[in-house]
């Protein structure tokens, strides 16, 4: 396979998981390259349910290396359990799994701060944090205050911890909020420290001599466009990049290595927490569309909220990534559906139509989408294994979003599990 890129195209949830899954059959490498343990990538195979925040999904192939990137900022409790998870269910990451001695740490104390200040903010100032810590962590990497994973085996470690967390419960204080128990966590780290120790590596040098030997490498992300720190709809994104860009600078693989760009993307719109979402549906319609989706967080459980397939959205992540395939999912969430909406531009109060996204929250917020319509097919699609099979109605409302947003389908997906995947040409 060649090197690829996967990244989600509208606001994370978009079955990056599943799709991932399908995709790593033909990888040798696979690497995380952003983000927290705030996303979680689902995958259903064999009747059993795998939810993954930190380690590749990957992880579930026999042989597979993985590789938890710079990029990331990982929490050592987190992963901890996620190990013992996967053990539990009879997958052994030692031997397979890498984590970068670059890749940054969410410490306790960033959990801390992270809730107590969305807790104090004004209802509409709110951002709709997962409060896991994400953003003070990468806050402090770009602060150049932060510790990273390579430091778990320095001697001066422990010291810095306590120092750390003093220096937090002073902040905590003034917040009113609860201090943390500095030695406490140093018990607590130092054991992590030692459980951690044979997983960590200089995964960039793993990573180009995987290439150099022609190995294929799958670099995955987090979240989706829309939530990118510099090109989602700030300041209602996530504090990383999981646009293409973000896969280099996470990983450590140089930009000409890349071979390929795939964006997942759903076959309606959803996101969860804060922000605008233009063709958001809060009504009957958005709710079975919910329901049906089984549209609530992998890694909080909120509800997602839900809407019609936003092309402007769609064209704006292809331009961004590079896509040069597309996967789609839960095209059988829509079966039921008898009329069925795409939006295809906004317009705004003046009567102006903006076909590309905008920077700017308060013009998208005075914009109303335009629709066109097509007809539903109103028969179920998730039996269905060949992309000829699928009801032409079903087909002639897949081609018309890829022919909006620009690109090639790649991959068709018509239900959560491994099998329900149609494959065209990726």
């Amino acid at each position: 396979m060649p090197n690829t890129i996967l990244v989600g195209a509208q606001w994370g949830d978009e079955g990056k998981g599943k799709v991932i899954d399908v995709l790593t059959a033909q990888a040798d490498v696979i690497v995380r390259y952003q983000g927290g343990s705030n996303a979680g990538h689902t995958v259903i195979t064999g009747g059993k349910k795998y939810v993954l925040h930190l380690i590749p999904s990957g992880i579930l192939h026999p042989g597979k290396q993985c590789v938890i990137g710079n990029g990331v900022v990982m929490d050592p409790f987190d992963l901890l359990k996620e190990i013992d998870m996967l053990r539990e269910q009879g997958i052994e990451p030692a031997g397979r799994l890498f984590i970068s001695n670059r890749t940054h740490m969410v410490m306790q104390w960033h959990r801390a701060l992270d809730a107590a200040d969305e807790a104090r903010r004004a209802q509409d100032k709110k951002i709709g944090t997962t409060g896991r810590g994400i953003g003070p962590a990468y806050g402090a990497k770009m602060g150049r205050s932060g510790l990273r994973v390579g430091d778990l085996l320095s001697p001066n470690f422990l010291a810095t911890v306590k120092e750390c967390t003093e220096a937090a419960n002073v902040t905590l204080a003034a917040w009113g909020a609860p201090a943390l128990d500095a030695q406490q966590l140093v018990k607590d780290y130092s054991q992590a420290a030692q459980t951690l120790a044979p997983y960590i590596s200089d995964t960039v040098a793993f990573i180009n001599e995987a290439d150099r030997a022609g190995k294929s490498i799958l670099l995955e992300g987090a979240q989706g466009t829309m939530l990118d720190i510099d090109f989602g709809t700030y300041p209602f994104v996530t504090s990383s990049n999981p646009t293409s860009g973000g896969a280099c600078t996470g990983s450590g693989l140089s930009p000409r290595r890349i071979d390929r760009v795939v964006g997942v993307i759903k076959a309606y719109t959803t996101r969860v927490g804060a922000g605008p979402f233009p063709t958001e549906l809060c009504d009957a319609t958005g709710e079975q569309l919910r329901q049906k989706g089984g549209e609530f967080g992998a890694t909080t459980g909120r509800p997602r909220r839900c809407g019609w397939f936003d092309a402007v959205v769609g064209r704006y992540a292809a331009m961004v990534n590079g896509v040069d395939f597309w996967a789609m999912t839960k095209l059988d969430v829509l079966d039921d559906q008898p009329l069925l909406k795409i939006c295809t531009a906004y317009v705004d109060e003046a009567g102006l139509r903006h076909e590309t996204f905008p920077a700017d929250l308060s013009l998208l917020e005075r914009c109303k989408p335009v629709y066109e319509e097509m007809p539903g097919w109103m028969t179920p699609t998730s039996h269905i294994t060949r992309y000829e099979d699928l009801p032409l109605k079903a087909r002639a409302y897949v081609e018309r979003l890829v022919a909006l947003i620009g690109g090639r389908l790649g991959i068709l997906s018509v239900g959560p599990a491994r099998e329900t995947t149609l494959r065209m040409g990726l």
